[in-house]
């Protein structure tokens, strides 16, 4: 067990790290040309049913999701898909993800307005809740199984948005995406939070055979990946756990700058 010393001066390392990030950000272009902004990509469906979004219910989205959202779900489309998002609004978004996955798809659509109830239909239901709130969770959780994608577009706030992805990350099946929106500010605390989840997904425990090995933790075991964007977080799981990390050596002529192999380290 880390002693709290030892402790307390890797969160300080940390927290100097994260702060020398920042200001590496800050002048990043300064040191660079500005790079060429990728659009949505061409094949999007999703962006076009955007662009061609003219009249009916509302849709309000940032422009460059589109095109993480194809990354991310296009391998959903025309399968037999489960759906949530948290924050309807308008209800634009519901028919844009019906029309994207396809008839067999269902839409599931949380919101704290009961007035969202009229966006129901036979391929959307409506549940009336706080997102802050474990227990309606727990109430949505016996009634919803086998989601595929969870997507947090409701209250924004930090401690909603935590709360959120700790009740219904777990929730998500195999192979499933988590996206959490509008993650604001430099100093966001739900951003925070999705980077100490990267320092989970990068933990070592050796192995102690010959050989580089790691055993993979419950949480390595469960989430494929981790992917900050501008104001969004995508979470991927796998489809199926590993059941170890294992670093491989191919060839017989090797320099001897490490006589010892490779150092594990968990910091």
């Amino acid at each position: 067990m880390v002693e709290g010393p030892r402790l307390f001066a890797r969160l300080c390392n940390a927290v100097s790290t994260g702060c020398e990030a920042y200001k590496f950000s800050r002048v990043y272009g300064e040191a660079v040309q500005e790079a060429r902004k990728c659009g949505p990509a061409e094949d999007n469906p999703l962006w076009y049913y955007f662009q061609n979004h003219r009249q009916g219910r509302g849709i309000w989205k940032w422009e460059h999701y589109f095109a993480i959202y194809h990354r991310h779900l296009h391998k959903f489309a025309g399968k037999k898909v489960k759906l949530l998002e948290i924050g309807v609004y308008s209800g634009g978004s519901l028919d844009m993800w019906r029309s994207y996955f396809g008839e067999a798809s269902h839409i599931y659509g949380v919101d704290i307005e009961q007035a969202c109830k009229s966006y129901e239909s036979d391929h959307v239901t409506i549940f009336v809740g706080d997102q802050a709130d474990r227990k309606f969770w727990s109430t949505f959780k016996s009634k919803v199984q086998d989601l595929d994608v969870v997507i947090d577009d409701g209250g924004h706030a930090p401690e909603q948005q935590q709360i959120t992805l700790e009740e219904m990350l777990p929730h998500l099946r195999p192979g499933g995406v988590y996206l959490c929106e509008d993650v604001h500010g430099c100093f966001n605390r739900f951003g925070a939070y999705a980077a100490g989840l990267v320092r989970a997904l990068n933990r070592m425990d050796k192995i102690p055979v010959s050989g580089q090995q790691s055993k993979p933790s419950p949480f390595q075991s469960s989430i494929h990946s981790i992917h900050f964007y501008p104001y969004l977080v995508v979470i991927e799981k796998h489809s199926a756990p590993p059941t170890r990390f294992v670093g491989t050596r191919r060839g017989t002529e090797w320099q001897p700058f490490v006589p010892g192999g490779v150092v594990f380290r968990n910091d």
